[in-house]
């Protein structure tokens, strides 16, 4: 049975309203905001999770959940970015934080929400799932989990077989007894030392993070700076937000692969510095709805063979491009959920889709089973999806040589080496992503069962 990663702690709904600021208000000096997009992602140890179930195929979330509007909202975002939920009660509503954005900076912050974590009992699931993982990641937001006796009793019987990371709050609880590696940002630390938290908290590392230079970690061994590496780019600019649970998911993934507490923090400082740099919690974001129109790309043609036109009306509506492309000849969940994830690492997805002539040198003579303008316009339907392309060769390199996207995807079935159109991707300066697949989906099973 597979090890699953474990996240426990507090969620959250958050929200982003961007926009343009040109005027201020008649009635008073402050800016008028005229709302652009509007984008919607779990919060918290929910972002956490999130960011986990990227790179991880069973993710499960233990946090409390609210039966509200925005519970149900953050219960769907979950669902959707292949995170398993195990809810606690909940007293109250859940929490919902709006920023409003213009020009990428925060000009104001909304909270709304009282719900804490309630009840005494521990569902039998929350302790077998702990039981069983391969590590667990705390990440406390001062919402109640962490103060939870049954939740603590667990996670201080687990310490002793599995790495726990935790991430503090200063409204949080204490780090349990035995966790392998805490991380408090600065303000967190309160001008302690890594080495005197270590011995506070019976930790066998604590990391105080510090931005944009870097870590300061102590362990067993003595103290050791760990700073940015010098080919990340823009490290310590950007909108920071969720970098310290990028930080805190990837030293969790690299202790429950055997890394050392040194080890996992190298490659979380450049995780959190990376994520940073590609934009922080934007890209993994969903578009909500502004005036009915999900797209970011606004008058964008939706289905088209022309990579020029759809690449220069898209650029202009600036931020992250991400494309895709395959024959996605029968839709099925596993595409569903390639489409979703890949629309949450920017702010458009493209997919670049087959032709009929395409597929079926690909495939043989029976296929496609669907015609492609039918394939595009059921692609073209789902919310995630700004633009469908139409191409003919076999290959999707000549149409990425045109649109130049910033992130290419394609599943976890490939390797880069299966992927020809890696090397244009690249040359523009984009990045190839590979994200995990569905086991047990294929549009061939599907269509070999059906004509059976």
């Amino acid at each position: 049975m597979a090890r699953p990663l474990v996240i426990v702690g507090d969620s959250m709904l958050d929200v982003d309203i961007e926009g343009r600021a040109t005027r201020l208000s008649p009635e008073a000096p402050v800016p008028v905001v005229d709302t652009e997009r509007v984008w919607q992602r779990p919060g918290g140890a929910g972002l956490a999770a999130v960011l986990a179930a990227r790179a991880e195929h069973d993710v499960v979330l233990i946090t409390a959940v609210g039966d509200d509007a925005d519970g149900r909202a953050l219960t769907d975002l979950l669902a959707h970015a292949g995170v398993t939920v195990l809810a606690l009660p909940m007293s109250g509503t859940t929490v919902c934080k709006t920023r409003i954005r213009a020009a990428g900076q925060s000009m104001l912050r909304l909270d709304h929400g009282t719900g804490v974590a309630a009840g005494n009992a521990v569902p039998n699931p929350v302790a077998d799932v702990l039981a069983r993982a391969r590590a667990v990641c705390v990440a406390d937001y001062g919402r109640g989990v962490t103060a939870h006796q049954g939740i603590r009793e667990l996670l201080t019987r687990v310490a002793d077989d599995v790495p726990v990371v935790w991430d503090p709050h200063p409204r949080g609880a204490v780090p349990t007894r035995g966790s392998a590696l805490v991380t408090p940002n600065e303000a967190e630390a309160a001008n302690n030392s890594p080495e005197s938290l270590r011995r506070l908290w019976d930790a066998g590392a604590v990391c105080v993070t510090l931005g944009g230079r870097g870590a300061l970690l102590a362990t067993e061994n003595g103290n050791v700076h760990i700073p940015v590496p010098g080919t990340t780019t823009h490290a310590g600019a950007g909108d920071t937000c969720g970098a310290g649970d990028r930080f805190a998911i990837t030293a969790a993934q690299a202790l429950g692969a055997g890394a050392d507490a040194h080890a996992a923090v190298v490659a979380a400082v450049d995780a959190a510095s990376r994520f940073v740099a590609a934009g922080g919690a934007v890209g993994v974001s969903t578009a909500a709805s502004v005036d009915g129109n999900h797209s970011a790309a606004g008058e964008t043609e939706v289905i088209t063979d022309d990579v020029a036109i759809v690449r220069e009306q898209i650029r202009r509506s600036g931020g992250t491009l991400v494309a895709t492309g395959g024959c996605f000849d029968l839709l099925h969940t596993g595409h569903i959920r390639l489409l979703r994830q890949a629309r949450q690492l920017g702010d458009t997805l493209v997919v670049l889709l087959n032709s009929d002539a395409s597929v079926r040198a690909l495939k043989g003579p029976r296929r496609p089973v669907m015609a492609a303008v039918d394939r595009a316009r059921v692609l073209a339907a789902l919310a995630c999806v700004d633009a469908v392309v139409i191409f003919d060769e076999t290959s999707p390199e000549r149409a990425l040589d045109q649109l130049r996207p910033d992130i290419w995807v394609k599943g976890g079935d490939y390797t880069e080496a299966d992927l020809p159109e890696a090397d244009v991707v690249r040359r523009h300066g984009g990045e190839v992503v590979l994200l995990p697949t569905v086991a047990g989906y294929s549009s061939s099973n599907l269509i070999a069962a059906a004509r059976s």
